[in-house]
């Protein structure tokens, strides 16, 4: 759980800049502060150099921008003079359209300060949204409904519950409501909490959320805020377009080879080869391959509708040469088949692709018009993977789009398979370590570009010390799915300990190795006066979920509710406890993506990597706090400096120093935990 306060600037600069984006670059001013004495200009080169945003610049080229701003760049700056010779150096940036990045650009449009226009028609479908489904809630419903004219919506998102009960009506129990602060009236801690549960749960149901920060939240900044929504919504709205929910869409495929395809594409996408599927059979002659000027005419969906309920159908829909009349005459046919009305006419008639799409699969709801061909339906449900391997490829898939990379993965196992998504989640957890020049940028028509990108993922492993034994860069364009995880799982493995290790303080530069991570545990929990101790991450006692529970009392004593928990004897009784764990895990800061099942299993992977964000999130709180202590007084007459804070706290240094005391003195076993014989176990059976 961070500080719920933000950083405070100006009103302008407040409005160009996210609080996720103020907190870094605080935090990179600071260190430049703390270093020196003071900023400069001089000092703004080096600095704006490193950054991502700037990569197109040489330090010289910067040096020359801010000669031009500034004359002298020897005076010194503050805070928001940098945020202004940021901004600057931004506007010489050469902007390069990336629309067609990836088909699934719903989910992967990242929420920017750039977009501040508002659709009222998409307020307006949202808000219907919450009304509809939310309008029962126990705690809500005396808020409900919301008046779309009004700023109603902002206001009432800005405390989280409902933005978390948002969450759990698209994908039903990923929050534990018991962990929700649902208070008439809640503090800024507690309202902070449920603002970072919603952030990390919607990470873990697939929305990017990388540019928005729990502060945005809480100002209630309507087009995050809606921007927000808008994924989650989708997300429920196209929950149910995959073979595993909706076997009968093989119906959309003749050769059994494409049901390989059909599984790889986006929601998005099958929903338009759905569409078209139904408009071929209707004898519309033009494919749709887009939610907007494609549909604009309403021709399209006069056929869809006729030929999925023509005892609806009207005649003078398609015999109307208004535009406007016949968008009029499709929504009161929807109507008559027991859609929501959504949206408006003009709003078809202007090409809305988010209301287009949200209209197209309430249709698909309401009536699909599939097959329920038994031998096809069987014939879909054998090619779905079994429940662990689901469930391991859910994981790396929402971990993998939770970092920010430029392509959003919607199968792990048939987006890997031309070797680029590996390179960004490589270049992402190590940086530099990617020769670009020697990749393959997608579309990849030819095989053999695809194999040299799998095989510069393969030397990039060995580099990282992966166990890779006679593997090569073809196993991953075949798919192999049983390598894909076992790869998949190191390379996330490595991005836990790296965290863990780049940690001020934290190790002294030492490797962090899963026995670490145990100990840590076991000392925590110690610390708090308890009794509990697991010898591994696959010891069985986890699956009641009571160390778990003792774990996260402990970094933080006030985020458990104890009087929730359960005994865990029973299946039902370990179930509450581990969907609560998550939940306040989540609410805590961490950054997870564990199921229930992973707990009450004990999934030594998934129990590691939980224990490793608890461990990553304690240590940094205490890192923060260290730093946010007065700034050092910087001494002229010598060339020392002098720590003005107070003494750190129990939960601060004290807790970094004795940790570093842990990783320098304790004697590495890796069989602590296993993992790593896991992850060699995986390969060499690959391998056999």
């Amino acid at each position: 759980m961070s500080s719920f306060a933000g950083v405070v600037v100006d009103q302008w600069l407040h409005s160009q800049f996210t609080q996720v984006e103020l907190r870094s670059l605080k935090s990179k001013f600071v260190s430049v502060k703390n270093q020196n004495g003071k900023v400069t200009g001089e000092d703004l080169p080096p600095l704006m150099a490193k950054l991502k945003a700037f990569r197109e610049f040489t330090e010289e080229e910067i040096r020359g921008i801010l000669g031009e701003l500034n004359s002298d760049l020897s005076e010194e700056i503050d805070f928001e003079a940098f945020l202004r010779a940021y901004l600057n150096l931004q506007s010489r940036t050469t902007t390069k359209s990336d629309g067609s990045k990836n088909s699934s650009s719903f989910l992967k449009a990242t929420t920017t300060t750039l977009l501040h226009t508002i659709s009222q028609s998409e307020k307006a479908l949202y808000v219907a949204h919450i009304n509809s489904y939310l309008g029962d809630d126990p705690f809500l419903s005396q808020y409900l409904p919301l008046d779309p004219a009004t700023n109603d919506l902002f206001d009432l998102a800005k405390d989280g519950v409902l933005l978390c009960k948002l969450i759990n009506v698209a994908v039903p129990g990923t929050i534990d409501e018991r962990a929700i602060n649902t208070k008439r009236v809640i503090n800024l801690w507690e309202r902070n909490e449920n603002h970072t549960l919603c952030l990390n749960s919607a990470k873990a149901i697939g929305c990017t959320v990388v540019n928005i920060g729990t502060q945005d939240l809480v100002e209630g900044r309507p087009h995050l805020l809606l921007g927000l929504i808008s994924q989650i919504i989708k997300i429920q709205l196209l929950a149910d377009l995959n073979l595993k929910k909706t076997p009968q869409l093989v119906d959309l495929v003749d050769e059994s080879s494409d049901v390989e395809e059909l599984m790889s594409l986006p929601p998005d996408k099958i929903l338009l080869k759905w569409m078209n599927f139904h408009l071929q059979k209707a004898g519309y002659k033009k494919p749709v391959t887009n939610f907007s000027s494609d549909l604009k005419s309403g021709e399209a969906y006069a056929y869809l509708l006729n030929v999925l309920a023509p005892e609806h159908c009207n005649p003078s829909t398609l015999d109307t040469k208004d535009p406007q009349e016949r968008a009029k005459l499709i929504l009161d046919h929807a109507e008559r088949m027991e859609c929501k009305r959504y949206l408006s006419p003009n709003d078809i008639v202007e090409g809305s692709p988010n209301l287009n799409l949200a209209f197209v699969a309430q249709i698909f709801h309401q009536r699909s018009g599939l097959s329920t061909d038994s031998k096809k339906i069987s014939y879909a449900e054998m090619m779905t993977e079994d429940i662990q391997t689901s469930r391991e490829e859910r994981c790396f898939r929402l971990w993998i789009n939770s970092l920010g990379i430029a392509t959003y993965v919607n199968n792990v196992f048939e987006d890997v398979r031309n070797g680029w998504v590996l390179l960004e989640v490589l270049d992402k957890v190590s940086p530099g370590s990617v020769i670009w020049k020697q990749a393959s940028k997608p579309p990849i028509k030819m095989p053999f570009k695809k194999v040299e990108n799998c095989n510069q993922v393969i030397r990039i492993g060995k580099q990282m010390k992966f166990s890779l034994v006679n593997l090569g860069g073809n196993d991953f364009v075949q798919g192999n799915k049983k390598l894909i995880l076992a790869f998949l799982w190191q390379l996330m493995r490595f991005h836990m300990l790296q965290l863990l290790k780049n940690l001020r303080y934290h190790s002294q530069g030492k490797e962090v190795k899963d026995a670490d991570i145990l100990n840590w545990a076991n000392n925590k929990v110690k610390s708090t006066g308890r009794s509990s101790h697991i010898d591994s991450f696959k010891d069985k006692s986890l699956s009641n979920g009571i160390f778990l529970l003792q774990l996260l009392s402990a970094v933080e004593a006030r985020v458990v509710n104890w009087n929730l928990v359960t005994k865990g004897e029973s299946d039902d009784e370990k179930r509450l406890n581990a969907t609560y764990i998550i939940s306040v895990a989540r609410k805590l800061g961490c950054s997870i993506f564990l199921l229930p099942e992973d707990i009450m299993e004990v999934n030594q992977k998934m129990l590691l990597s939980l224990t490793a964000s608890i461990m990553y999130w304690s240590l940094q709180k205490a890192v923060e706090e260290a730093e946010s202590a007065p700034s050092p007084a910087y001494t002229s007459s010598s060339s020392t400096i002098t720590d003005a804070s107070p003494a750190p706290s129990i939960n601060g240094e004290d807790e970094i120093s004795s940790l570093c005391g842990e990783v320098s003195n304790f004697s590495i076993d890796d069989a602590a935990s296993d993992t790593s014989s896991l992850v060699e176990n995986d390969t060499a059976s690959v391998v056999d």
